[in-house]
C-alpha cells in the first residue's frame, strides 16, 4: 500500500505543478487554490508512504512520478518539445525509479 501512496502523491505533484503554471505567478485564484490543495494532498500521500518505505527510495519515486507526469503534461498540453532526447530522458527517470524499487524497500 505504501507504493500506492507514493505514486498517488506523485500524481498530485504533477497536478500541483500544472496548477502552478495556470496560476500565472499566484495571480489567478482558483489555480492557486488548486496548487495549494494538490501540494498538501501530495505531501500527505508521500508522508503515508514514508511510514513503510526508505526515505530515499520513496522520495525519488515521488519526485520521479511527478517529474515524468509534469514533463508529459508539458508535452501534451503546453506544447513543450517532444524530441527524442527529451522522451529518452523521461524514460531514464522511469528506469531509475524502477531500479530503486528493485533494490529493495525495507524501511530500516
Amino acid at each position: 500500500m505504501a507504493w500506492v501512496f507514493v505514486v498517488l502523491g506523485g500524481f498530485f505533484e504533477t497536478a500541483f505543478a500544472v496548477s502552478l503554471k495556470y496560476s500565472e505567478g499566484f495571480r489567478r485564484l482558483w489555480p492557486t487554490v488548486s496548487f495549494v490543495a494538490c501540494a498538501v494532498i501530495s505531501f500527505a500521500f508521500l508522508t503515508a508512504g514514508l511510514r513503510d518505505l526508505p526515505v530515499g527510495t520513496a522520495y525519488a519515486a515521488w519526485t520521479g512520478v511527478g517529474a515524468v507526469g509534469t514533463a508529459l503534461a508539458g508535452m501534451i498540453w503546453f506544447g513543450d518539445p517532444a524530441e527524442f532526447v527529451r522522451v529518452a530522458s523521461v524514460l531514464l527517470i522511469v528506469a531509475g525509479v524502477v531500479g530503486l524499487n528493485l533494490t529493495g524497500s525495507s524501511a530500516h
